[in-house]
């Protein structure tokens, strides 16, 4: 019997105990894609236990574990989400005969994580990127404007983000093309040609579970009531592409030619003992961005680089989610205040995660210095931007007492431009 909690055998430090129990959508060489649940090293499929779910919410509903994403289900609301788990935890449980004790459902319902093939979890329908890290900000501000001017005049004021695109998001493990676009040499006309400062960018992203009515803002203080859970996010960034274009209307072709998530959307309920302190504002914030309780995370996240010379890869980043500024609540009770309406499946990127110092700065752009400095990978490697072959693996977890809770990993792999 597993010491975890789980009959499920759970290994030590894995990402998947019984504590955590995180969505996403799998398929294997037999199975079309559907809903399952990690645990240890196996993927239990709702799909094959859908009948299971026979709470006074969920009896009803338990055609939405048939679905091939996650959003017919995030969209019945925080009460269902709270009786979903309740339910997975005390099937997964060691005490529960239900599976532990039914041999044909469990050859059945489970499959190991290896055999499987990992897809979107939701059907994102819009995306946003927040710019939420007072560190990264200030860096960024810092090499671009000095010390005196690095951040702008509203940045403690509101959350600033802008509208990505959706269409490119990609789940970990899909290879990103390295982009094309103009860039603007020192003294010269622009060129067209492949991107020569490919970045990646640290962050995490929240997934919408329950929407908002066009024209009626989502207030700071309900806003958890609408936040599913949470995944790891790179945001690839041709950093030369965009310092040529985003003046004066922002990101664009530098931000939108691929986004890529972690496979598993962990809910905020199972992250929930690892709140801390939110970030202490040091200018009176308007009323609407304010909410009484604490919503900000400790989660340590690290990135790391492999070229396919290298045995393993050489991590080049420990950061963690408690060092933003603006809150997940702020972000999307700000989103709103206008009346925006968001739905179920929308992602919304937190920005780069930095800590003060220079092993937690979350993108190469500031490890570099804007390419002053090398950044060391063992063995002779250096990087200041990303080469083509490099595979960039982020990985994200909290650690409780005795077990983590984690994302799993965010991983990608940069392809040669096109010959255009």
């Amino acid at each position: 019997m597993s010491m975890n909690g789980s009959f499920v055998e759970v290994a030590e430090n894995s990402h998947f105990p019984i504590q955590n129990l995180p969505y996403g959508v799998f398929s294997t060489a037999n199975e079309g894609a559907q809903i399952g649940v990690a645990i240890g090293d196996q993927i239990l499929s709702l799909k094959k236990i859908s009948h299971l779910f026979n709470g006074p919410i969920l009896n009803s509903k338990q055609h939405v574990f048939g679905s091939v994403t996650l959003n017919d289900f995030m969209a019945l609301g925080v009460e269902a989400w709270h009786e979903a788990r309740q339910t997975l935890q005390n099937l997964l449980g060691n005490s529960c005969p239900t599976l532990r004790d039914d041999a044909e459902l469990r050859a059945s319902a489970f499959f190991d994580q290896s055999d499987a093939t990992m897809h979107l979890p939701v059907k994102i329908n819009d995306y946003t990127d927040f710019y939420s890290s007072v560190q990264h900000a200030t860096n960024i501000g810092t090499m671009f404007r000095g010390k005196e001017n690095a951040l702008m005049p509203n940045w403690k004021h509101l959350p600033v983000g802008y509208h990505g695109r959706a269409s490119s998001i990609v789940v970990s493990g899909t290879p990103i093309r390295r982009p094309s676009g103009q860039t603007k040499p020192e003294n010269s006309p622009p060129v067209f040609g492949p991107c020569r400062l490919l970045d990646f960018e640290l962050e995490m992203a929240f997934v919408v579970g329950v929407g908002n009515e066009l024209g009626t803002p989502i207030s700071a203080k309900e806003a958890h009531k609408h936040i599913f859970g949470m995944v790891v996010m790179n945001d690839w960034s041709a950093r030369d592409i965009q310092k040529w274009e985003y003046v004066p209307l922002g990101p664009f072709l530098g931000k939108n030619f691929g986004t890529t998530i972690s496979p598993w959307v962990v809910t905020m309920e199972a992250l929930a003992p690892f709140t801390v302190q939110d970030s202490p504002k040091d200018v009176e914030i308007l009323p609407y961005l304010k909410h009484d309780d604490n919503y900000t995370f400790d989660i340590a996240l690290s990135v790391a680089i492999q070229d396919e010379s290298m045995v393993e890869p050489a991590v080049v980043c420990n950061s963690n989610f408690k060092y933003m500024y603006w809150t997940m609540k702020q972000q999307l009770a700000h989103h709103t205040v206008n009346g925006c309406n968001t739905q179920t499946g929308d992602l919304y990127g937190s920005g780069t995660i930095s800590g003060e110092d220079e092993a937690s700065f979350g993108s190469m752009l500031e490890l570099c210095w804007k390419g002053t400095r090398n950044v060391e990978l063992g063995n002779g490697q250096t990087r200041k931007f990303l080469k083509d072959g490099d595979n960039v693996v982020m990985s994200g977890f909290c650690q409780g007492n005795g077990y983590r809770v984690g994302f799993g990993t965010c991983e990608g792999k940069v392809l040669p431009a096109l010959d255009l």
